[in-house]
């Protein structure tokens, strides 16, 4: 590969807490190797339209505790054409960038994996979603801060639901991966866990209504990932098939993506940001910076994207056995 001397950093798809972070932590390892960084603003889009913008160590002081990007993000749909790609590949010629780090989630690294492969541009992806759904990394980045959010508003919904004794079904973000679903039910004791992976004929509805609600047991709470209809569905199939139960139902929607991120999220982002500088040092090219055992790790790009993340089976038993 040749030698790197600039290169651009975006974020793409959903924002996460950390973000910022990672940005932070990209442009000053990249600085300190004396090495150019310029910020594409709206990520793919931004790159199409030519919003690029010389960085330096001043451009991401006092972000690293803020929510969200600071280079903001946006869908793209000339991105996913080949042409539209030709023009993103044009002006990364224009400010002549070596190497692109990407931040973002599977359609965003998914997008970078062609963008490299079209073009032959050496791409470092970092995982950032709060989904947690790519595959090879223990954690990404914004998870931790999602599941402490989502934790806290189960926390205050429970007191309402004690209050008058009602089934409350929580709807998260994850809608193909029930990472936030499974451990937030986990972490806030609720009666079940509705989740994507659950691929069993059961009937996941049947068995809460059958094992999960108690006499002794003056509330209940149900965590159910955005898919399928998500919370509303099971909620009016309560109302129809148990009428006894007063139901209500909570979408937590966009406030899981916001807020300050944890020190887990901005240590695991200043982590993966350095690891990507490092990356691009040792010649990699089109991989995904991942985190394995609290190690940094490297893995294909097209591994994490098209490889489903597994939820792991004992967290499913410690749902069931605790939720008696």
């Amino acid at each position: 590969m040749a030698k790197i001397e600039t290169i651009g950093i975006l974020t793409s798809g959903g924002d996460a807490p950390g973000m910022n972070a990672a940005i932070r932590a990209v442009t000053r390892a990249a600085i300190s190797n004396d090495w150019k960084v310029y910020g594409i603003y709206r990520g793919w889009e931004g790159l199409i339209n030519d919003e690029v913008k010389l960085f330096t160590t001043e451009s991401v002081s006092n972000i690293i505790q803020r929510g969200g990007t600071i280079l903001k993000t946006a869908r793209s749909d000339a991105f996913r054409t080949p042409e539209g790609r030709a023009v993103a590949a044009k002006t990364l010629k224009k400010y002549k960038i070596d190497a692109l780090v990407v931040i973002g989630g599977n359609g965003s690294l998914s997008g970078a994996e062609e963008l490299a492969h079209e073009h032959d541009i050496p791409v470092i992806g970092i995982p950032g979603t709060i989904d947690n759904d790519l595959y090879g990394t223990d954690s990404t980045i914004g998870y931790d801060t999602a599941l402490n959010t989502i934790v806290e508003c189960v926390d205050k919904i429970r007191d309402t639901a004690c209050s008058h004794n009602r089934i409350f079904f929580v709807e998260v973000m994850g809608r193909d991966a029930g990472f936030l679903a499974q451990n937030s039910a986990i972490a806030a004791g609720a009666e079940a866990a509705i989740i994507p992976e659950d691929k069993t004929d059961i009937d996941q509805l049947a068995t809460f209504i059958g094992h999960g609600i108690r006499k002794s047991k003056n509330s209940s709470i149900v965590i159910v990932s955005e898919k399928d209809g998500g919370a509303m569905h099971y909620a009016d199939r309560v109302r129809k098939e148990y009428p006894e139960y007063d139901v209500r139902v909570s979408i937590l929607g966009h406030l899981q993506r916001g807020g300050k991120p944890s020190a887990f999220d901005r240590i695991l982002a200043s982590r993966m940001g350095v690891a990507a500088i490092e990356a691009l040092k040792e010649g990699q090219r089109n991989v995904m910076i991942a985190i394995d055992q609290d190690q940094m790790r490297y893995i294909p790009i097209a591994k994490a994207v098209k490889i489903d993340k597994p939820i792991d089976p004992e967290l499913l038993t410690v749902q069931n056995t605790l939720s008696i």
